[in-house]
């Protein structure tokens, strides 16, 4: 084999499973710059769920189903997305694409930062921004398999937990500080008006612009310090992954889980003020009731918390046992959550609002086991296919959501939510999680 060589841009020589021919430095510092850029590409996908909430407060007349669709048009992007990204790995090589990743995120940030400026911006245009923003999520299905080619299976639980996990921070980051940026005059820019309410300035503006220059200093350090691996394989070479039954089955699989934890991350401000709050049957009636803006954060931050630190438990422990025990708990308290859909008292938002963050507790289990069996179960480039094909579905997850929210009542999506997670847990253990499983793993 090819003496390992790492002065070009593409590394010669290049085996994770061989000591001799793996650097360790190489492998760490390409999966913390490109997660580092993939924060930045989560927060940009859920840029419109921190500002659909606020619209009509500045002027804006949206319906609520304009809401929902606004908010779930960037999970079909990015899932579409993702279908592209996942082939670009063994095409354009890493360090091409995190950069161009990185660049693209710029062009939905400056929409949304001029649209939300006015209210006369039609509803189309916010729906082509939405559009633009899962560009920010589709890079996932490129960045996960090219970290892949990185590391050993034997630590592929703990730096595709990592990745995942923090990447996924992005999604209650954007959430949790966008609510604060809106707040005051950001960078000096006080030429740029802000939108009034009835509780006073606002700049919802803000925190589209807030990361532009996160973006632009990401695609520098990845064209700078980012290398290739000579890992090559057309279009016709990565389409065998459908031949593999497994492919189907972990697709339906994170579609589950992935698809819960992106799906109902995007819809959870709506849901709590349609529910509970302004826009819900006790508005009017009740004062202090909840502000979807403020809770939405939790679940995503749990969620991607929770995957990024089981990783290395699932490289000990095998990823099926967990994917199953995630599967199961989701189930569970999707469940008990559906139970507080119609309340009859603004008080029983507690439990709505704690059922739904264990909920997103089990995602993370669910998140972190799945990847860990992908690399395990198959060859080291189906893998890479795999992981971008099912992050493509899952991805669909806030679109899906979205879409069945506006057209049926939130009781009746629920239930059917459970009866689905029913049916992939049944066959996580058949296939998985069993004692004498046919893919363990």
């Amino acid at each position: 084999m090819t003496a390992l060589d790492t002065s070009g841009s593409t590394i010669q020589g290049w085996n994770p499973e061989d000591p001799d021919h793996w650097d360790s430095k190489i492998a760490w510092k390409t999966l913390w710059l490109s997660t580092f850029i993939l924060i930045i590409g989560f927060a940009t996908w859920y840029l419109v769920s921190a500002i659909a909430p606020m619209l009509n407060q500045i002027g804006f007349n949206l319906s609520k189903s304009q809401l929902y669709w606004l908010t779930s048009i960037s999970g079909l992007a990015c899932g579409l997305f993702r279908l592209l990204f996942m082939f670009l790995p063994p095409i354009i090589g890493t360090r091409k694409l995190v950069t161009l990743s990185s660049l693209l995120f710029i062009i939905p940030m400056l929409g949304w930062f001029f649209a939300v400026q006015n209210t006369s911006t039609p509803f189309w245009w916010f729906m082509v921004l939405a559009f633009l923003s899962g560009v920010g999520g589709g890079v996932f299905s490129g960045f996960m398999p090219s970290t892949g080619y990185f590391f050993p299976k034997r630590m592929s639980g703990t730096a595709l937990g990592i990745q995942a996990g923090i990447g996924n921070f992005g999604i209650s980051f954007i959430q949790l500080v966008a609510p604060w940026l809106m707040g005051f005059t950001l960078l000096g820019i006080g030429f740029v008006a802000p939108q009034r309410t009835d509780e006073g300035d606002i700049f919802v503006h803000n925190p589209a612009i807030f990361l532009v220059p996160w973006a632009l200093v990401g695609a520098i350090l990845a064209w700078t310090m980012l290398k290739d691996v000579p890992i090559k394989a057309n279009f016709r070479q990565q389409i065998d992954i459908f031949g593999n039954k497994n492919t189907w089955i972990l697709t339906i699989v994170y579609l589950m889980t992935f698809g819960a934890f992106s799906g109902f991350a995007a819809q959870m401000a709506l849901l709590i003020n349609n529910i509970y709050g302004a826009n819900s049957s006790f508005a009017g009636t009740f004062e202090n009731l909840p502000k979807g803006a403020t809770y939405a954060f939790l679940g995503p931050l749990i969620g991607a918390l929770v995957r990024a630190l089981w990783g290395p438990l699932c490289d000990k422990f095998g990823g099926a046992i967990w994917t199953f025990i995630g599967c199961l708990g989701m189930t569970v308290f999707t469940a008990a959550s559906a139970l507080f859909l119609n309340p009859s008292d603004p008080s029983e938002f507690k439990w709505f609002l704690t059922c739904m963050l264990i909920m997103f507790f089990f995602t993370g289990l669910a998140n972190a086991g799945t990847f860990k069996q992908m690399p395990m179960i198959l060859p080291a480039r189906q893998a890479g296919g795999v992981i971008g094909w099912t992050g493509a579905i899952g991805a669909f997850g806030p679109f899906v959501v979205g879409v069945l929210l506006s057209a049926m009542p939130a009781t009746a999506f629920f239930w059917g939510c459970v009866v689905y997670f029913i049916i992939t847990t049944a066959l996580v253990w058949i296939y998985y999680a069993r004692p004498n499983a046919p893919f363990p793993g």
